[in-house]
């Protein structure tokens, strides 16, 4: 029960091979989902450089809401 047996390797492997092996669309789009996650942490990493909200690295402290009572009572 708690081993896998020779029928659940090969399911495995057929699965495997369907996402991963050969020319075909599912292997494809497996590539163009590593490029996409690829693409995605590069993004992260150059995302703080260009944030207006941070300086030097570091987050720039937000100034804090204030509510105008004439708004609320409107």
């Amino acid at each position: 029960m708690g081993g896998m047996s020779w029928i659940h390797w090969l399911i495995l492997g057929v699965v495997a091979l369907v996402l991963f092996g050969g020319k075909g669309k599912i292997s494809d789009l497996m590539g163009d989902f590593g490029k996409g996650v690829n693409s995605f942490k590069k993004g992260l990493s150059e995302g703080g450089k260009e944030d207006p909200k941070v300086i030097n690295g570091e987050a720039r402290p937000t100034e804090p809401v204030t509510k105008d009572k004439d708004k609320d009572a409107a």
